[in-house]
């Protein structure tokens, strides 16, 4: 992301600064949540939930168990990255039309967000990701409104409707609406005039024109430069009509993107796409874990993370110490097995592992492992608990028994029991039970 604020180089700053200190200790710790909260109250980041993020961080630090081969930097890494992740809203929200045609979109906001030009950057983008895009014009207040639609979008081939001799939105509107109905294009984004959230006449026009065309959402344009201000204002918004997604624009010009960014995600409603320039092309979706690597100066850390991750999925304390007294059952194996396919695609998952090549793999074996693991779940449900314990006891017909009621092949039950005979053996190399009794301090 091109948006590299004041908060972004203190940010980067202190992270850098944490990472070349020789250890991992308390005082480190401290001083990069100090840096961390300097960097948020700069960015106009509402103290509560600053204090709210220091207290996670310092508590996650030092409470949690440290994964096997994993260093304390690394996993305090983790841990800004993730905090800081859910204070700007979590997962990055995704725009779907649901298959719904022409999916009406109506564009709100208070004057000066840059909500028309944000209407034909929506409108750019959607017709680079295949959609057939139309523009209405709903500004009776601002008469350049639908000439500045028509100079940004004319020349990308997408069509605009206005008539600026009409004083009626609602009008407009309707009838905008039904002329890209019959033009049958995908999406209709319907551009309102700017309002203020105090200005009675302006917020009743808005509730007019949503109880008329019933728009499949209603997005917010928000200037990123009013830091915390904008929690009120989407409230304000919301209160009247009911908000679906947010748009944050001029995120690339101001230090505040990030109050901005922070108070939305309080109101519930997701920040779906940003304005990072000037250009009709400096638009695009947004995603909470990539915009804060940028502020890290980390864009690796994504790796760092997957590896902790990884890290973590060693065998709860029950399992371990289940090994360690030499019984290590089916469902345990099958178990490790499922977590691990938790984190994502197996070939996402491999290019992680510390192995060569492993990333390499043809697709066609990935299917079959992943297709593999589907029967291994089914053979595990049709087994009684007897012989889940102990395999040993499995005969010709047994395995035909359960090859029948899982719905696979009898072989595709004998490949799980030499699955788990080689796990099993593996359990019991010297290497890894020193392993798991360190990663859980037993014995």
């Amino acid at each position: 992301m091109s948006s590299f604020s004041a908060m972004g180089r203190s940010l980067k700053e202190v992270f850098r600064k944490f990472l070349a200190s020789p250890s991992a200790d308390k005082a480190s710790v401290e001083e990069l949540i100090r840096g961390i909260q300097r960097s948020l109250l700069m960015a106009d980041v509402k103290v509560e939930l600053v204090q709210k993020i220091s207290e996670r961080i310092r508590a996650r630090a030092f409470e949690e168990k440290l994964p096997p081969g994993v260093s304390r930097k690394d996993s305090v890494a983790k841990i800004v990255y993730e905090e800081l992740i859910n204070l700007l809203g979590g997962k990055p929200a995704k725009f779907s039309t649901g298959g719904k045609k022409p999916y009406v979109i109506m564009l709100l906001g208070i004057q000066g967000t840059g909500k028309t030009t944000t209407a034909a950057k929506l409108a750019n983008y959607l017709k680079v990701e295949g959609y057939k895009v139309g523009v209405v014009c709903a500004d009776t207040y601002r008469p350049a409104a639908y000439q500045q639609l028509k100079h940004l979008l004319e020349p990308r081939q997408i069509p605009v409707y206005g008539e600026p001799e009409n004083n009626n939105p609602v009008e407009i509107a309707r009838k905008g609406l039904e002329h890209f109905k019959q033009m049958g294009v995908d999406v209709v984004i319907i551009d309102t005039a700017g309002r203020h959230r105090q200005q009675e006449s302006l917020m009743d026009e808005m509730k007019m024109l949503e109880k008329e065309l019933k728009p499949d959402e209603n997005i917010l344009i928000i200037d990123g430069t009013i830091g915390q201000q904008a929690g009120a204002h989407a409230a304000a918004f919301h209160k009247a009509t009911p908000i679906g997604s947010i748009i944050i624009t001029k995120l690339d010009t101001s230090g505040r993107g990030g109050g901005a960014l922070a108070a939305v995600a309080e109101t519930g409603a997701p920040v779906k796409f940003v304005g990072v320039g000037e250009s009709v092309e400096d638009f695009q979706p947004f995603n909470p874990s990539s915009y804060i690597a940028s502020l890290l100066g980390m864009p690796d850390i994504e790796s760092i993370v997957e590896r902790v991750k990884l890290a973590e999925l060693t065998a709860d304390e029950k399992q371990v110490e289940a090994i360690l007294k030499g019984k290590f059952t089916l469902e345990d194996m099958v178990e490790q097995v499922n977590s691990l396919t938790k984190l994502g695609p197996l070939k996402k998952l491999l290019a992680k592992l510390p192995f060569p090549g492993m990333d390499a793999l043809p697709d066609d074996q990935l299917e079959k492992a992943q297709e593999r693991i589907k029967k291994w779940n089914a053979i595990i449900k049709s087994m009684t608990a007897e012989e889940k314990n102990d395999p040993s006891i499995l005969d010709g017909s047994r395995i035909r028994r359960i090859a029948y009621g899982a719905g696979v092949l009898e072989r595709d039950v004998r490949e799980l029991l030499r699955s788990y005979q080689a796990s099993k053996k593996m359990m019991k190399s010297r290497q890894l039970r020193q392993l798991l009794k360190s990663s859980r301090g037993l014995g």
